[in-house]
C-alpha cells in the first residue's frame, strides 16, 4: 500500500522534461532565472509542456479566480544547497555541524525586506495576501491581477478530455525581485477543486486474509496445491511481526530510545491511539508510553471525496505500528496534511522542518515523475534543504508499480523519491525463517497466476505483473555526487548521457506476500466498527522500517542526528553492512501460495486461490551490486553499530 498524493493536484499540473528548477539540481545550485522579457525576471518551468499553441482554447475570464503560492528563494539560495550538502556529506569540515530551525531561517531565510517587497509588488497588481509563512506568501486575486502580476496571459488549455487554466508563457516577477523569489504555483489549475471544509469519512470497509498461512516463511507447505518452478510452495505468510523484522534487520539491543521520527500522511485516522496500543499489546511489542506518540494536525480537513480520506488512515496505521514495531522506544509525530494536494503536503513538511518536530521523517506517498515540474519541485527540495541544514532526513518510499510502464504506459521513476535530497527507499520480498532468522530476500516483483478450474495447474504460469517496487533512472534530476562510483554508468545515463538521479538508494520489506501484519479500526458488514488485522506491504511498508532502522542508527551514535543520509549510506556501499539483494538468492525461482476470500471479509462468496511468483519487478531487475530495484541493498547485522564509528 502506498498513498498516492496524485489522485488530484493541488494548485499546479506538472510536466516531466522541463529542466529542473533550483533545489532540484543535483545537490546545489539554483538555476539561473531567464531574462528574456526586458524588466523582468523569468521563473522557470512554470508554464506546463501541455499549454501548447494547438490546446489553446482562448483567454480565461478576467474575473476567475486564481489561488497562488510565491516561494520566496531566500537571502542565500545558493549557501542553504551548499551547506545542506556539507553537513550531510562526512568528508567535509562542515559535516554534522547543524543549524537549529531558528539559526537557520536567520541564515538562509527571506529577510524582512525581501517579503515586504514580494507582498508590496503582489498587492500593487491587484493581489490579495492571505498568508504569509517562512517559506511561501499565498495570495488570490482574479485573472486580471494575477496576469498583471506575473506578466503571463492564462488561458484555457484543452489536457485530454478537459480543459484546464495554464500561463501561456513563463510567469515573471519584476527585475528588482530578482533572487527573491524561487518560483509561483497555482497559476495552472489541472485538476483543481474548490476547497471546503470536510468532516473525516468514517473509516473503510474491512478487510481480511484467509489462510491457509504460514506463521515463517517456508512453515507450511502447500502439499495439495500444484507445483511451480518444479517444487511445491509455502503458503504466504501470516504477516511479519516487529520482532521478525527487527531481528531480520539487525536491530540488536537498540530500541531507538531518545530519537524522533515524524510521519507525513494526509487525514487523520480517528483511532489511531486505540489501534496502535492494541496492537502493540496484542504482539508483544513494548506498550507506548504517555506521550509517545502524538499527533500534529489541520484545523480544516479538504477535498477528502477527491483523495479518498479513509484510504489514508490504514497508511497512518500501517506507518505508526511499523516504526514503532521496529523501534519501539522511538517518539513518533503523526503530521496529517489537510488533504492529498501538494499545498498541503508541503505544509505538513514545512511544520516539521520549521519546529524541528523530528530527526527522521518518513513519506509514504507519492506521484508519477511525468507529473511533477520544477516549480513544485524547487518548493519541495527548499523543504528538504531547510531540513538537511537542521540535521533532519526525508524518507521517501519508491512507488510500487516497478517502472511504471504497466501503470501509465511510461518507464519512469517516482517523486519526491527522485529527489537528489531525500533518500528513496525500495522494496523487497523477505523470507524470515524459523527463531526469527533472516533467510534471504529477493526484489519485490510479483507475478501472479490463478488455479484453473480442476486445480490441477496454474493459469497461464506465471501469469501477469501486478506490482513491485518502484525505480529507475530520473528524466529531470542530476546525478547527485553520492551516486558516482556506485550507480552503474548504464542505469545513471539511460535518460542523459551527463548521467541522472537514479532510484531507489536503500531497501527494505515491501512485497505484500511476505508483508507485515497491522491492526486497525474498520467498518464491518454490519456497519459496526471493529479492530481487525490484515497482511499488507508496499514501499510504504519500506519506508517507516527503514526510517525506524535509522532511528535504531541514531541511537547507536550516542542521538547525535544522521541528517540527510545518503552520502553516509553510499559510503557503507559493498560492505557485510547490506544484504546484496538478487531476484533469485536461493538458485532457482521463488513463488508462494495465497488464499483470499473473494468478497475480502470472510468465505460466503467462496475463495481465490493464486501463486505469486517473486522478484519480478517489471523490466527492473534485483542483481549483485547497487540495482534500481533496491539500491545498495537492505540492513544487515553491523549496519546499525556502523553508525557508532560517525
Amino acid at each position: 500500500m502506498r498513498s498516492n498524493r496524485a489522485k488530484v493536484r493541488a494548485s499546479v499540473s506538472m510536466a516531466a522534461t522541463l529542466p529542473m528548477l533550483a533545489g532540484a539540481l543535483a545537490l546545489g545550485i539554483p538555476a539561473a532565472h531567464a531574462s528574456g522579457n526586458p524588466g523582468r525576471d523569468a521563473l522557470t518551468g512554470t508554464k506546463p509542456l501541455w499549454a501548447t499553441a494547438k490546446a489553446d482554447k482562448g483567454a480565461a475570464a478576467d474575473s476567475a479566480l486564481v489561488s497562488a503560492r510565491v516561494f520566496l528563494a531566500g537571502r542565500d539560495a545558493r549557501g542553504l544547497a551548499d551547506y545542506a550538502k556539507a553537513v550531510a556529506d562526512p568528508s567535509s569540515a562542515a559535516y554534522g555541524k547543524y543549524l537549529s530551525a531558528k539559526q537557520a531561517q536567520a541564515r538562509f531565510g527571506a529577510t524582512k525586506a525581501q517579503v515586504a517587497a514580494v507582498k508590496g509588488w503582489l498587492k500593487a497588481a491587484g493581489m490579495k495576501v492571505t498568508a504569509v509563512t517562512p517559506h511561501y506568501i499565498a495570495v488570490t486575486g482574479d485573472v486580471a491581477a494575477a496576469e498583471k502580476a506575473f506578466g503571463t496571459q492564462l488561458h484555457n488549455y484543452a489536457k485530454g478530455s478537459k480543459t484546464y487554466r495554464a500561463p501561456s508563457s513563463t510567469a515573471t516577477v519584476p527585475e528588482a525581485l530578482k533572487g527573491a523569489v524561487l518560483t509561483v504555483t497555482g497559476l495552472d489549475n489541472a485538476p483543481h477543486r474548490a476547497s471546503h471544509k470536510d468532516q473525516l469519512p468514517p473509516p473503510d470497509a474491512v478487510f481480511k486474509n484467509s489462510g491457509p498461512f504460514s506463521s515463517y516463511y517456508g512453515s507450511n507447505i502447500a502439499s495439495t496445491l500444484p507445483d511451480a518452478y518444479g517444487t511445491k510452495i509455502p503458503y504466504a505468510v501470516k504477516g511479519y511481526t516487529g520482532k521478525q523484522l527487527r531481528a531480520a534487520y539487525g536491530a540488536g539491543k537498540y530500541t531507538g530510545q531518545g530519537v524522533r521520527i515524524a510521519i507525513t500522511d494526509a487525514y487523520a485516522s480517528p483511532t489511531i491511539a486505540y489501534d496502535a496500543a492494541t496492537y502493540a499489546n496484542k504482539h508483544g511489542d513494548a506498550a507506548w508510553t504517555t506521550g509517545q506518540l502524538r499527533q500534529v494536525l489541520p484545523k480544516n480537513y479538504t477535498k477528502t471525496k477527491e483523495c479518498g480520506a479513509a484510504g489514508w488512515y490504514g497508511e497512518e496505521t500501517l506507518d505508526v505500528e511499523a516504526v514503532h514495531a521496529v523501534a519501539p522506544a522511538a517518539n513518533v509525530t503523526y503530521v496529517g496534511a489537510a488533504s492529498c494536494y501538494d499545498d498541503d503536503l508541503l505544509d505538513s513538511l514545512s511544520k516539521i522542518v520549521d519546529g524541528h518536530l523530528a530527526d527522521i521523517v518518513s513519506n509514504s506517498w507519492g506521484d508519477i515523475e511525468a507529473n511533477q515540474t520544477p516549480d513544485l519541485a524547487a518548493a519541495y527540495d527548499q523543504v528538504f534543504q531547510f531540513g538537511a541544514v537542521e540535521g533532519i532526513g526525508f524518507y521517501f518510499s519508491s512507488g510500487d508499480n516497478g517502472d511504471e510502464v504497466a501503470h501509465t504506459g511510461t518507464k519512469q521513476v517516482d517523486t519526491p523519491a527522485n529527489s537528489a535530497w531525500v533518500t528513496a527507499v525500495g522494496g523487497t520480498s523477505l523470507a524470515v525463517g524459523k527463531d526469527n532468522t533472516y533467510l534471504w530476500e529477493t526484489g519485490w516483483g510479483t507475478e501472479k497466476a490463478s488455479l484453473s478450474a480442476d486445480g490441477k495447474s496454474w493459469t497461464n504460469f506465471p501469469g501477469a505483473y501486478t506490482s513491485g517496487a518502484g525505480g529507475g533512472t530520473s528524466k529531470t534530476v542530476p546525478q547527485p555526487y553520492y551516486q558516482k562510483g556506485v550507480v552503474p554508468n548504464a542505469l545513471a545515463t539511460a535518460n542523459n548521457a551527463a548521467g541522472n538521479r537514479v532510484v531507489p538508494d536503500i531497501s527494505a520489506i515491501a512485497d505484500p506476500n511476505t508483508g507485515f501484519k497491522v491492526g486497525q479500526t474498520q467498518t464491518f458488514p454490519d456497519g459496526s466498527q471493529q479492530y481487525s488485522e490484515y497482511r499488507i506491504g508496499g514501499t510504504s511498508l519500506a519506508a517507516p522500517v527503514i526510517a525506524a532502522v535509522q532511528a535504531l542508527a541514531q541511537e547507536a551514535r550516542g542521538g547525535k542526528a544522521i541528517g540527510f543520509a545518503n552520502p553516509t549510506i553510499y559510503a557503507k556501499y559493498g560492505s557485510k553492512l547490506y544484504h546484496d539483494v538478487t531476484d533469485t538468492p536461493t538458485g532457482t525461482e521463488l513463488a508462494v501460495a495465497r488464499v483470499d476470500f473473494l468478497n475480502g471479509f470472510d468465505a460466503a462468496d467462496g475463495l481465490a486461490t493464486s501463486v505469486r511468483s517473486l522478484g519480478k519487478d517489471s523490466s527492473l531487475k534485483a542483481v549483485k551490486g547497487y540495482d534500481d530495484v533496491t539500491g545498495v541493498g537492505t540492513p544487515a547485522n553491523g549496519y546499525v553499530d556502523s553508525y557508532r564509528r560517525h
